[in-house]
């Protein structure tokens, strides 16, 4: 059985986009054979605490979904300081590195690493070359470009250090998965070769019992569901519009830094018709989220190659989408047509836009169709899980293949199969006809050694004789 590792700084128990993607992998991939272990932290995101029940350890080990998961500690922090924030990168950069007998015992084929945090890639290529297993880079996003565009660091000394780390980490990965075509586009122009994108994906399936409900509120309703940040902005759209005035509720579920801020502001301000409920885990959304008209995603400003996770559940759920930002997301809701796009903070088309939730009954229902047909024909996880499958198989079966070439080459001094698959006879001896044999290809990415090209997920052509 061909063994995976996951190594994240973040996994189940805790909420997001990152942690749900990598569960949906790691179970995927688990059943379509692969035995699949995670490395992770003490679950300690968003709130910036380490859970009950996991707190006073350095180490434990659990059991969750049938996959060994093993938790190494971390200095816990949500600060927006960066002091704290590099504390906790650090700490378990460090601490993972305890894993490295258990890595070298598994044989993993593959350590799937995940980034940011950028310093945990540099823990995963020190692993991944103590125990000869394949790297795979998960890149969610581009660190430190990120960093800078949010003001979190400035393009100095320290941001062209994380530069350097950054294209260090592509050009000695084995395999770099992207969750967008704006981050593969960015790795590959630092000439790194196996890009593969990923997307978050939805899986419908999770939805479709409540969205077969169509349960909708009375009132024309509006939800956000995700992380309170400061990328998103949460607060600054419930400061400059009034919703109470357009007839429209607006639901708010989540936590992050800005909850306070949040809780704060509606203290002062209980009658725009604005209600916040706190967090909801990931298995409560399906249940919750389609009740409403439609969904909310905002983000302040454009992050390069970041496509929130949360348009794919709206996708599932059969809502709408009011997208306020630029980049690869608002391409998406575009192109599929699955609700209206503004400006980021160009909060007066927003309030237009908003404002059709309750006027545009049939446009509505045609954009909710929309949505639901997306998710279940494009942006199925299902889909992407298969297609990661075949792709990190692809790479076993050529590995295995290539040996077997190369033995023969190697014990018989000459050619053992040629391209038309005949197969020249020992010196001495007389050819002995066509047989099934491998055949030589030359991909993209180099030799391969599969049977037929139609065996591997890459794009070949014939191996020059």
């Amino acid at each position: 059985m061909a063994r995976i590792g996951i190594i994240t700084q973040v996994y189940k128990p805790e909420i997001g986009a990152a942690q749900n993607r990598l569960y949906e992998m790691a179970a995927g991939l688990k059943n379509y054979g692969w035995e699949v272990s995670i490395i992770t932290s003490m679950p300690n995101y968003p709130h910036g605490r380490i859970f009950d029940g996991y707190r006073r350890r350095f180490f434990m080990k659990e059991v969750l979904d049938d996959m060994e998961v093993r938790r190494y500690w971390l200095y816990p922090s949500n600060s927006g300081n960066p002091l704290p924030r590099l504390l906790n990168w650090i700490s378990f950069s460090v601490t993972v590195l305890m894993s490295g007998l258990y890595i070298l015992r598994k044989k993993f084929d593959y350590l799937i690493v995940q980034s940011p945090p950028l310093l945990l890639g540099i823990s995963g290529l020190i692993l991944s070359g103590f125990s000869r297993s394949r790297m795979v880079l998960n890149i969610s996003d581009l660190w430190p470009l990120t960093a800078k565009e949010l003001g979190a660091i400035s393009d100095g000394f320290l941001y062209r250090r994380f530069e350097q780390i950054e294209q260090m980490l592509y050009r000695r990965s084995f395999i770099r998965l992207g969750q967008s075509r704006e981050i593969i586009e960015h790795i590959e122009s630092f000439n790194a070769k196996r890009t593969f994108l990923f997307r978050n994906g939805v899986d419908s399936s999770r939805y479709r019992e409540f969205v077969n409900r169509i349960n909708k509120r009375d009132t024309p309703s509006i939800v956000y569901a995700g992380l309170l940040g400061v990328a998103q902005g949460i607060v600054d759209i419930c400061s400059a519009i009034d919703f109470s005035k357009m007839g429209v509720e607006f639901h708010i579920y989540g936590a992050g830094p800005e909850q306070k801020k949040l809780e704060s502001f509606l203290a002062t301000h209980p009658d725009r018709w604005i209600f916040y409920h706190g967090q909801i885990s990931r298995d409560e959304i399906p249940a919750v989220i389609p009740q409403y008209s439609a969904s909310l995603i905002p983000l302040v400003k454009h992050l390069y190659g970041a496509v929130p996770s949360k348009i794919y559940e709206s996708m599932a759920a059969g809502l709408p989408i009011f997208y306020s930002g630029e980049g690869e997301a608002r391409k998406i809701i575009d192109e599929y047509d699955l609700g209206w796009t503004s400006s980021a903070r160009d909060f007066e088309t927003l309030k237009r836009n908003m404002e059709r939730v309750r006027t545009h009954d049939k446009e509505l229902a045609l954009k909710r169709q929309n949505c639901l047909d997306a998710a279940k024909k494009v942006f199925s996880r299902a889909a992407q899980v298969e297609n990661l499958n075949h792709y990190l198989n692809s790479f076993l079966r050529c590995a295995e293949n290539i040996k077997q070439v190369r033995i023969l080459l190697d014990s018989t001094r000459r050619p053992i199969f040629r391209l038309n698959g005949l197969r020249p006879g020992l010196p001495g001896q007389l050819d002995q006809g066509p047989i099934p044999v491998f055949s030589e290809h030359l991909s993209m990415n180099g030799l391969c050694a599969c049977r037929v090209p139609s065996d591997c997920s890459r794009k070949h052509r014939p191996y020059p004789s």
